[in-house]
């Protein structure tokens, strides 16, 4: 199945015959350090920069219900995201696992190494980063 909404990615983890746990990386569109004109003027733009993780989380699927909840729970931390990253965990024991996968996939995305991650707009969509 290709998963192109929020929605397609909980669907999906709910039909798997072992449970299912998602880890999210939340990140925030910034400038480089030391921009040049031509990043400057591309981010202004609306595209380019980095994204930095500003916040980490794992959930069940079952304790979601749809990306506007997730983004009103992430709105009571005060802290903004643009893209939010998304890993599934499989098996028994997952959630104990958990905070070990989000600290490499913290490291991952801090070496720009996003390919092994679906990323989604704050509006659900998946988006492709490249």
């Amino acid at each position: 199945m290709a998963i192109s909404r929020f929605s397609d990615l909980l669907d999906e983890a709910r039909r798997q015959p072992d449970p299912q746990h998602l880890l999210f990386v939340f990140t925030h569109a910034e400038l480089p350090d030391h921009p040049s004109e031509a990043q400057r003027h591309r981010f202004e733009q609306g595209e380019g920069g980095v994204l930095t993780p500003v916040l980490c989380v794992d959930k069940a699927p079952e304790a979601l219900t749809d990306m506007a909840a997730l983004v009103e729970e992430s709105r009571a931390t005060g802290i903004d995201w643009d893209i939010v990253f998304v890993a599934a965990l499989a098996g028994e024991g997952a959630e104990a696992q958990a905070e070990h996968h989000l600290n490499r996939m913290v490291e991952s995305l801090k070496m720009g190494n996003i390919e092994s991650f679906l990323a989604f707009d704050r509006q659900g969509e998946a988006v492709s980063i490249g």
